[in-house]
């Protein structure tokens, strides 16, 4: 596993920042972005550092897909959102703001506007709350 040592990505995935972790596995981390497009969305990434799409290696980008597509179902499982928002930026202008890649799962209800990235933090315990609902999701 390649990692940046200044990489904020990396580090949560080393575990020196906390973060909401909703599923992990030898490739991939999801964890609850903490300032949310919309309560429910999630960010996973691939534990090897790759700064974006164009980047990455097959083996982490077939990770990291099925680890989106098995998030989403358990977030659509878990909060019922009318939609469900999968995106993905590569580099600034195009809006990446983290240089690590990564994939945001947004549910969305009817009638919602919200960009992709959210403007204020989370309250922690309802992203503590969001993420068990999405955990336990996946375990059924």
């Amino acid at each position: 596993m390649s990692e940046s040592s200044d990489c904020i990505f990396c580090k949560i995935a080393r575990g020196e920042i906390p973060s909401v972790k909703v599923y992990e596995d030898e490739h991939t981390l999801t964890f609850m972005d903490v300032r949310p497009a919309s309560p429910g969305h999630a960010l996973v990434i691939s534990k090897a550092h790759a700064a974006n799409l164009l980047e990455m290696t097959e083996v982490d980008l077939q990770a990291v897909t099925l680890t989106v597509q098995r998030v989403a179902r358990a977030v659509q499982k878990a909060l019922a959102p009318d939609g469900i928002r999968i995106s993905q930026f590569n580099g600034a202008a195009a809006g990446q703001t983290v240089f690590h890649y990564h994939v945001h799962v947004i549910p969305v209800q009817e009638g919602q506007h919200t960009g992709s990235h959210g403007r204020s933090s989370a309250d922690p315990q309802q992203l503590a709350l969001l993420a068990a609902q999405i955990r336990a999701a996946l375990g059924s």
